[in-house]
């Protein structure tokens, strides 16, 4: 899959069928809108793709008023939301920097810089609730008038529901802050997973005894938040089952940067203690133990990451063998 902000004269004149979206999560609905617009380029002889955004539009306006507490909490990290555009077969994603001469922009330069010059849109595919241009003054209404005067297809598709619940972002992120980890898997269609690079972290955990591998969350605010069961893909041909801490490790830092932190129950001694920085790994949050705490020191640290150890391990072993 292309990434990147290139203009669309590199991707040739045929143009693209677009759908345009934040996508945080690439959810089930996500997924349905995804299939919708491959299947809908394939018939046009076009390659697909998708237009999101960063930051997201309510994290720059929140940062602009000084409420940072009104932007969403963030499921994906970008490279998890590319990584799942991939896997659903994309062809192209562009990400367009959010900013102030972006969030100015009328409807109609929306429409003829973005959509007409810059990526030469043959069909554009966008969601019930879509509304585009500054303040957001831009509707299907609009875009669909904008589409048979300048050549271009519009469509328009409806909310996915699962059990009669409505799809979205907003509900992943109740699921995850709810921490009912079996909700937002049927929301995602996939467990939820973080992936990174392992990173150099304080080496506490192996004082502790409990060495760990640490990626960094590269947003303040994650969706989800607390102690995990979890398994580990990405370090050779195995899934490796471990206790994770997603958070800002109150007892040692709480210093606002957010980690997360995850105890491998059995280490193959193959791999050797250094074995894991640098290299890129998946964390599926499968089950949630607790939220976050803060110990009133080391030692009371040290017993509570062995009894949320024997939690997972017992939480592994009630579950059935597939």
């Amino acid at each position: 899959m292309a990434r990147g902000h290139e203009r669309s004269d590199r991707r040739g004149s045929a143009g693209c069928a677009v759908t345009i979206g934040n996508f945080d999560g690439v959810h089930r609905g996500h997924q349905a809108m995804l299939a919708l617009l491959i299947s809908e380029a394939r018939h046009r002889g076009l390659p697909s793709c998708v237009m999101s955004f960063e930051p997201h539009p309510r994290d720059y306006f929140a940062s602009l008023s000084g409420r940072t507490d009104a932007a969403p909490a963030r499921i994906a990290t970008l490279r998890d939301k590319l990584s799942e555009l991939e896997r659903c077969g994309v062809d192209q994603a562009v990400v367009l920097r959010f900013d102030e001469r972006f969030a100015a922009r009328s409807p109609q330069a929306f429409i003829d810089e973005v959509l007409v010059r810059d990526l030469r849109a043959r069909y554009v595919l966008v969601g019930d609730d879509f509304r585009f241009g500054a303040r957001r003054a831009g509707d299907y209404a609009m875009l669909d008038a904008a589409g048979q005067r300048q050549g271009f297809d519009v469509a328009r598709m409806m909310s996915y529901e699962v059990h009669g619940l409505r799809v979205s972002s907003s509900a992943v992120r109740e699921a995850l802050a709810a921490g009912d980890m079996a909700r937002t898997a049927a929301l995602l269609g996939r467990p939820y997973a973080i992936s990174g690079h392992v990173v150099h972290g304080m080496k506490l955990g192996r004082t502790l005894g409990f060495r760990t591998l640490n990626l960094r969350f590269a947003h303040t605010r994650p969706a989800a938040m607390g102690i995990f069961a979890v398994e580990v893909q990405g370090l050779g041909s195995q899934t490796l089952r471990g206790v994770a801490s997603l958070g800002v490790r109150p007892t040692v830092e709480d210093a606002g940067r957010v980690l997360l932190e995850v105890h491998c129950l059995d280490w193959p001694a193959e791999f050797g203690p250094e074995a894991a920085y640098g290299r890129l790994v998946s964390v599926s949050l499968l089950h949630k133990l607790h939220d976050e705490l803060k110990y009133e020191s080391l030692e009371a640290l040290q017993s509570g990451i062995a009894r949320d150890t024997a939690n997972a391990q017992a939480w592994f072993s009630a579950q059935p063998a597939h």
